[in-house]
């Protein structure tokens, strides 16, 4: 997969050190993936939550934070779309956010 909006992650690391190990590993996975379809992010990450309208959060450091991603299967686009803490993540509307 081809992972865009890169510098969203950067900038959530500069300020939480504690995801740093768990979303470079996230990152690294993201590339080699080979995801067709929703079903492929559960079987690999079953804690993964899958979106109205193709979305996908994935849980942070124990669910602190939420990622959220939109894909492109047919192309083997991961956007990035949103990631913060989990209250933060209470607040907004994911399935709005994450919309392309």
């Amino acid at each position: 997969m081809r992972v865009f909006a890169r510098k969203i992650l950067r900038v959530f690391l500069e300020q939480h050190l504690d995801s740093e190990e768990q979303l470079r590993t996230w990152y690294k996975e993201a590339l080699k993936a080979k995801w067709a379809s929703p079903t492929d992010i559960k079987s690999e990450y079953p804690k993964a939550s899958i979106l109205k309208g193709g979305g996908v959060v994935f849980h942070i450091c124990g669910n602190k934070y939420g990622l959220i991603i939109q894909i492109n299967y047919l192309r083997k686009w991961v956007f990035i779309r949103f990631i913060g803490k989990h209250s933060e993540y209470d607040i907004i509307e994911a399935d709005k956010i994450q919309q392309i």
